[in-house]
C-alpha cells in the first residue's frame, strides 16, 4: 500500500512519444554494458541487473522528454540519463547506505578530471561513472560553444557535488528547511543539467548575452524545481521509506508543517503548481521585453523559443515516464479519460488548467488595503550578542542633516521630514552593524540606509500605480549612471534619490580597486532592477510564487550589495572560488533570509493595510497555502528561526570542516570567521533596530501611512525611488 495518494498533477501540455524509442533502448543497453554498469559488481555490490536497467527504462524517459531529437541525439542523451542514473545509484549503495564521507569524497573529487571545458581528457577512468562520463564528455562538447560548455560542466559538477550535501544530512540526521532544500535540491537534482541537453537537442544556444538574466534563469530554475518536486512525490516510498533518504520535498514539509503525510504532498503538489504558473508568467510576460531590450536577432529568438518548448516536452514527458517507470511509486497514475466526457488534443491541458484555476486565481484576487488589527510582534531568536558603536548619535545628527542638503524633505512634502528621519533613527541599526566603526564608516552607513529606504518608500509612491512603467524604466536607468567604473557621470543628478546615489557612490567606491567596484556597481544594478520587478507585480496585482519571492527579496533586500561590500573589506585573503562554495553561499543566504524576514513580520500591517503592498512573505503565504493570517505569520516566524538555525550550525559545524577540505591557510580561515561574525553583528543590529525604531509602530502608522493617491510623473528626469540600504552590510527596510 502507497503512504499516501498521489495527487491530481497539473499537466498543460500533452507528452509526446519520439518514434526513435525502441533503437534507443537498444542502444543504450550496448552502451551500458560497455561501461561496465550492468552487473559487474563494484567494490562487491552489483548497483544494476540487466533487469533493473530494462524495468527503469530510460530510453522511455528520453524519448517523452525529448519527443523532436534525432535517432543519433536521443542516443546520446539517453546514454547521458542512464549514467545520471546509475550515478546516483552508485552512490547510494557505496556511500550513502553506510555513510563513507572521506571515500564519497575522493570519489566526488576525482569526476571533474573528466569535464574539462577546454583540450582533451588526461586521467584514465577507474569505475563506471567514470568511464561513462568520459565517454559521454567527449561526443557531446565538440558541438558546443565555450558559454555552453562552461554551463554544462558548472551544473554536472553541482549535480555531482552536493550529493555530498545529502550525505552530510543523512549522517546527522538532519532535515532541511524548506527555502534550504529548495535551492540544495536544485543544485543536487540535475534539472539544471537536464535544461542543457535541451539546448543540445534543439540545436541552437540560448544566446550568450540573455543566457544569465532573471527570465531565462527563472525559466531553468522553475523547471527545475517543478523536476524536482514531481520526482520527490513518486519517489517517497523508494526514498523515504527504504533508502533513508532525508532530501524529499514531501517529507520536509511533513515535518516542518507538521502535516500528515497526505496533506504534505498536497502541499507539494500546489508548489510544483505554482512553480509551472511561475515559468508560463516568465515566458509570456517577461521574455519578449528582454530579447526586445538585448536587441536578440531572428535566430537567437527562435533559439529562446525552442527553449522554451523544450522545457516544457519535458515536464509532460518527465511526468508520463515517472507514472509508468518500475522505479517509482505509481499506482493510478496513468489515468484515463472519464467515460463520456470530452476527449481529443488539448482536452487534457484544458482539465487541467481548470482543476488548477482557484490557485492561479487567488494570485491576482486580493483586495488591496485590506484592515489588519494591531498585533503583538513575536520574539526573535537571536543568539548573537548587540554592540553599538559610541558614534551613534553624532551619526544620527548627521544623517538628519544629510537628508535635508540631498533635498528630500523639499521633494515630495510630508513623505519624510526631519523629525521622521530622527524616529526613524538609521544610525542606530548602523551603529549595531558595524560596532567598531569609525565615526566616518557609521554615517556612511547611515545614509545608504536613509536614501535606500526613502526610495522603498517613493517608488511605489510615484510608479506602483500607474498603468505605464517606462517612467520608472527610465528612472531605474538613469540612476546606474550614477555609479561609473572610471571617471565621472556622463549625466548631472536631477533629484534627491540621483543626488543622493551621487554622493554615495563617490564616497563608498572611490576606494574600491576596478575590479571591486564592477562588482558592486553590479550588486547595485541587480537591486534596482529588482524594483522594478516589484512594480511589475503590482501593476498585475499578482502576489508572487513563494520561491520567486524568497529569491528576489533577497535582491530588493540588498543582499548582494552585503557580499559585494563586505568581501572589499576581507582584501584578497580568500580565494574567490571559496566565496562560491556550498558552505558560504548558504551562510549569506540564511542570514539574508533572516534579516528580510524580520522586516517582513514586523511591517505586514504597515505594507498591507496602509500601502497596500504585495510583497510581503506572510501574505505570500496566506496566499500559498490558503489558511488565515494567523497561521501565515507563524509559518513565517517558524521559517524565520529554522534559517538562523541552520546559520548557527553552518558556522559551528560547516565552516569548519570546509577549512579542512580545502586546506585553508591562517590569514583565510580568519577572514571566513570574520566575516561570519560580521554576518552576526548585522542581524543582531536588525533585530534591535525593527523594535526600537518609530517606522513601525501603531502610532506611526495611523500618523503617517494612511493611504494616499500616486502622484503622476509627467517627466522621466522626475524623481525616481530606489529602495537599498547599505553599509559594510547592507539592508532594504520596508
Amino acid at each position: 500500500m502507497q503512504p499516501f495518494q498521489l495527487p491530481e498533477f497539473y499537466l498543460p501540455h500533452p507528452a509526446r512519444l519520439n518514434p526513435n524509442l525502441d533503437r534507443a533502448r537498444a542502444h543504450t543497453k550496448a552502451w551500458a554494458y560497455g561501461m561496465d554498469m550492468v552487473d559487474v559488481p563494484q567494490h562487491g555490490t552489483v548497483i544494476w541487473t540487466e533487469h533493473d536497467l530494462d524495468s527503469h527504462d530510460y530510453a522511455l524517459l528520453c524519448a517523452y522528454t525529448h519527443p523532436d531529437a534525432t535517432a543519433d541525439d536521443l542516443d546520446l542523451v539517453t546514454d547521458w540519463y542512464v549514467w545520471v542514473f546509475y550515478f546516483d545509484d552508485h552512490f547510494l549503495e557505496l556511500y550513502k547506505r553506510n555513510p563513507d564521507l572521506a571515500g564519497a569524497k575522493a570519489y566526488l573529487d576525482r569526476l571533474p578530471l573528466f569535464m574539462p571545458v577546454d583540450g582533451p581528457i588526461t586521467e584514465e577512468p577507474t569505475n563506471p561513472v567514470e568511464k561513462g562520463l568520459k565517454d559521454l564528455w567527449e561526443r557531446t562538447v565538440p558541438a558546443h560553444s565555450a558559454d555552453w560548455r562552461r554551463r554544462f560542466a558548472e551544473n554536472t559538477e553541482h549535480l555531482l557535488d552536493e550529493s555530498m550535501w545529502e550525505l552530510l544530512n543523512i549522517s546527522e540526521g538532519r532535515l532541511a528547511n524548506p527555502v534550504e532544500y529548495v535551492e540544495m535540491r536544485r543544485k543536487v537534482g540535475g534539472a539544471p543539467w537536464s535544461a542543457n541537453l535541451v539546448e543540445h537537442v534543439t540545436g541552437m544556444e540560448v544566446p550568450a548575452r540573455i543566457a544569465l538574466s532573471r527570465p531565462l534563469g527563472v525559466l531553468r530554475d522553475t523547471f527545475a524545481d517543478a523536476v524536482h518536486l514531481r520526482n520527490d512525490l513518486f519517489s517517497y516510498e523508494r526514498e523515504v521509506l527504504d533508502e533513508g533518504e532525508l532530501s524529499n520535498g514531501v517529507l520536509v514539509l511533513e515535518k516542518f508543517l507538521d502535516l500528515p503525510t497526505q496533506e504534505a504532498a498536497e502541499a507539494v503538489n500546489d508548489l510544483l503548481t505554482s512553480r509551472l504558473h511561475q515559468f508560463e508568467h516568465t515566458a509570456f510576460t517577461e521574455v519578449p521585453p528582454l530579447l526586445d531590450e538585448h536587441g536578440v536577432d531572428p535566430e537567437g529568438r527562435l533559439a529562446v523559443l525552442a527553449y522554451v518548448k523544450g522545457l516544457q516536452d519535458w515536464q509532460s514527458g518527465g511526468h508520463e515516464w515517472h507514472a509508468r517507470s518500475s522505479r517509482y511509486m505509481n499506482e493510478g497514475a496513468v489515468t484515463t479519460p472519464v467515460l463520456g466526457g470530452p476527449t481529443g488534443l488539448g482536452t487534457g491541458g484544458l482539465r487541467s488548467f481548470l482543476a488548477t484555476a482557484p490557485q492561479r486565481a487567488r494570485a491576482f484576487g486580493h483586495v488591496p488595503f485590506e484592515q489588519v488589527p494591531p498585533f503583538a510582534w513575536p520574539e526573535m531568536h537571536m543568539p548573537y550578542p548587540l554592540a553599538l558603536s559610541p558614534h551613534w548619535k553624532d551619526a544620527l545628527d548627521h544623517n538628519v542633516e544629510w537628508c535635508g542638503a540631498m533635498g528630500i524633505y523639499d521633494d515630495v512634502p510630508g513623505i519624510w521630514t526631519p523629525e521622521k528621519v530622527r524616529g526613524y533613527d538609521y544610525a542606530l541599526c548602523s551603529a549595531g552593524i558595524d560596532p567598531d566603526g569609525t565615526l566616518d564608516q557609521i554615517t556612511l552607513s547611515s545614509d545608504w540606509l536613509a536614501w535606500g529606504t526613502y526610495g522603498d518608500d517613493y517608488y511605489p509612491y510615484v510608479y506602483g500605480r500607474s498603468p505605464d512603467l517606462a517612467a520608472a524604466k527610465v528612472a531605474t536607468e538613469r540612476l546606474k549612471q550614477f555609479m561609473p567604473v572610471e571617471g565621472e557621470s556622463p549625466i548631472t543628478p536631477a533629484n534627491p534619490l540621483e543626488r543622493g546615489l551621487a554622493d554615495l557612490w563617490r564616497r563608498t567606491a572611490d576606494p574600491m580597486p576596478v575590479g571591486y567596484r564592477e562588482d558592486f556597481r553590479h550588486a547595485v544594478a541587480k537591486m534596482i532592477d529588482a524594483w522594478l520587478w516589484e512594480l511589475h507585480n503590482q501593476r498585475l496585482n499578482r502576489i508572487p510564487d513563494p520561491i520567486d519571492y524568497v529569491e528576489m527579496r533577497r535582491r530588493t533586500f540588498g543582499s548582494d550589495l552585503t557580499k559585494s561590500l563586505a568581501k572589499f573589506g576581507h582584501g584578497n585573503t580568500v580565494p574567490p572560488e571559496v566565496y562560491r562554495t556550498r558552505v558560504v553561499q548558504n551562510m549569506e543566504n540564511a542570514a539574508s533570509d533572516y534579516a528580510w524576514m524580520i522586516n517582513d513580520l514586523v511591517s505586514y500591517r504597515k505594507e498591507v493595510q496602509y500601502e497596500g503592498e504585495l510583497h510581503n512573505l506572510v501574505l505570500v503565504v496566506r496566499n500559498f497555502l490558503d489558511v488565515g493570517f494567523k497561521r501565515a505569520y507563524q509559518v513565517v516566524h517558524d521559517l524565520q528561526t529554522a534559517r538562523m538555525e541552520q546559520f548557527q550550525h553552518i558556522v559551528d559545524i560547516e565552516l569548519p570542516a570546509l577549512f579542512e577540505d580545502l586546506d585553508l591557510d591562517r590569514p583565510a580561515r580568519d577572514t571566513l570567521l570574520k566575516y561570519a561574525a560580521e554576518l552576526q553583528d548585522w542581524m543582531a543590529a536588525i533585530v534591535e533596530w525593527h523594535f526600537k525604531t518609530y517606522r513601525y509602530g501603531d502610532a506611526a502608522l495611523e500618523e503617517h501611512n494612511r493611504p494616499r493617491e500616486p502622484v503622476v510623473i509627467r517627466s522621466p528626469l522626475g524623481p525616481t525611488g530606489l529602495g537599498t540600504s547599505s553599509t559594510r552590510l547592507v539592508m532594504n527596510n520596508k
